[in-house]
């Protein structure tokens, strides 16, 4: 049984960063704050990654900036120039999913914002041939003049309940977070997540120009990965796990650890906090 698990960190240049607004009682844009805390903390994350393969005795990789990436960008730029630098990064961790998936028979993903802090085996404490495990959840919330982020929970609600209306698709419009993937090849093909891709952009397309929709709706509406993510998995009837909170513990309003947290999904970028609740409970 091969296993790896995997994480990408691209430093996107500043001129290519999109406007988005501050994180929760923060007023630097979030993509600013982000990009400065990985920088700071990017040798103890890297070091937290590996560590952690290793007591899980699998194989780990660190994707990163180099020409592989170049080159996905630059045919994404020439194929889609409507989709901003931010989404395509986010769509390079799918592929390599399945790039991966060609030569390991099990695959987990964290974002690098992901921290390990057990030494729990998230491939022993999960079943892949249950299904791909992954968090998700409904936000079924109004869009309001203040929803102002197409990144945001609601946004992929939304986004994902048009999509599926538009050709007809009913079931649970679940909001995924992909920033932890825990899978195998059979899932990740019957996802077929990149399968009829051009129709899947041109469908995001259409909503987006949709004037059915008032302006302040269409402009919620994006290119995220996660939206399709949940478009696929409707369309293609694909069965999902959600992970425990335990397995997604999800830092962002509040920096708080629960004792018995595996992952830490740190949103809000306060990796500061999470380092020193590391170093405190493992002495």
């Amino acid at each position: 049984m091969k296993q790896i698990i995997y994480s990408l960190y691209i430093d996107i240049p500043n001129e290519e960063l999109d406007e988005q607004p501050p994180h929760w009682n923060s007023k630097i844009p979030k993509n600013e704050y982000a990009k400065s805390q990985f920088r700071e903390y990017y040798d103890w994350l890297k070091h937290m990654h590996i560590q952690y393969a290793e007591k899980c005795s699998v194989e780990y990789k660190l994707f990163e900036y180099d020409q592989d990436y170049i080159d996905y960008k630059n045919w994404f730029n020439e194929k889609y120039p409507q989709i901003v630098s931010y989404n395509i990064v986010n769509f390079y961790k799918i592929h390599l999913l399945y790039k991966l998936a060609k030569k390991y028979d099990e695959i987990a993903y964290l974002d690098f914002d992901v921290v390990p802090v057990s030494n729990n085996n998230l491939f022993k404490h999960h079943d892949l041939d249950a299904g791909i495990h992954i968090m998700y959840g409904s936000e079924i919330r109004p869009i309001t003049s203040t929803s102002n982020s197409n990144r945001s929970p609601t946004a992929k609600y939304w986004n994902t309940r048009v999509m599926c209306m538009y050709e007809g698709l009913s079931g649970a419009h679940d909001v995924f977070n992909t920033g932890i993937v825990i899978t195998n090849k059979r899932y990740l093909d019957q996802l077929a997540y990149y399968k009829d891709f051009d129709a899947t952009i041109s469908l995001m397309d259409e909503i987006r120009e949709d004037e059915t929709f008032d302006l302040n709706t269409r402009k919620m509406f994006g290119y995220d990965n996660e939206t399709i993510w949940a478009y696929k998995t409707i369309k293609n009837n694909v069965k999902c796990i959600n992970l425990k909170s335990n397995w997604h513990h999800f830092m962002d309003r509040w920096n708080y650890i629960p004792k018995d947290t595996n992952l830490v999904h740190t949103i809000n970028k306060r990796f500061d906090y999470v380092k020193s609740w590391y170093e405190k409970t493992h002495l």
